[in-house]
């Protein structure tokens, strides 16, 4: 006879034995392959996306290189006499200006990192170089879209005039500067990126 208060007992399951982990010879993604992002081929594609980027800025730097230098070009033969003297204009010889700055800054900062890229050794400490690139492009686009800006309303004012050789010149030299804006822009975009994305030890 039972008494009421006295409860059933559970009947005990049978349970499954863990696995055996052979800490000898671990599974292949055990935390010890390319899952975890320290295996060999993630330094190999960090490595590729690093000379990827090397490449990307030093072709825009090249295309800004060849943009400011044509826009310099053009802009110190704009002289056609009387009125037609760049010269004779603020905003054109502003333009001329930033196209200089911008030249001589994309050449040396090209021929700086080919010499790196072929060579394989830095002349800058990685941060320095990281923070000469972005805060260069960064100053050089912006005097040359603030000089083409500039110089965007005087040519359109002329050639509503009067539409020639001179006018058609510096509309030409405005040109190749905002596409030498355009190529160091996208230049610092990647700068930025590697200044933050890279460790610098």
């Amino acid at each position: 006879m039972s008494h009421p208060e006295e409860k059933e007992i559970p009947k005990a399951t049978p349970t499954t034995p863990p696995p055996v982990v052979d800490l000898e010879n671990p599974a292949p993604n055990s935390g010890t392959g390319t899952g975890t992002g320290f295996g060999v081929s993630a330094i190999t594609q960090r490595w590729k996306r690093e000379d990827l980027l090397n490449r990307g800025g030093l072709a825009l730097r090249g295309l800004g290189l060849l943009f400011s230098l044509l826009a310099f070009i053009i802009m110190a033969s704009n002289k056609h006499g009387d009125w037609k003297n760049f010269d004779k204009y603020e905003e054109y010889r502003y333009v001329l200006a930033a196209a200089i700055l911008a030249t001589l800054y994309t050449g040396a900062q090209t021929s700086r990192h080919v010499h790196e890229m072929s060579t394989g050794r830095q002349m800058l400490q990685r941060r320095t170089s990281a923070l000469l690139d972005f805060f260069g492009d960064q100053f050089s686009a912006y005097l040359l879209i603030s000089a083409g800006s500039s110089a965007i309303p005087l040519t359109n004012r002329m050639r509503e005039g009067a539409d020639n050789i001179f006018t058609d010149s510096s509309a030409a030299a405005i040109g190749m500067e905002l596409l030498a804006f355009l190529a160091l822009a996208l230049s610092a975009l990647i700068s930025g990126y590697k200044l933050t994305s890279q460790t610098y030890i």
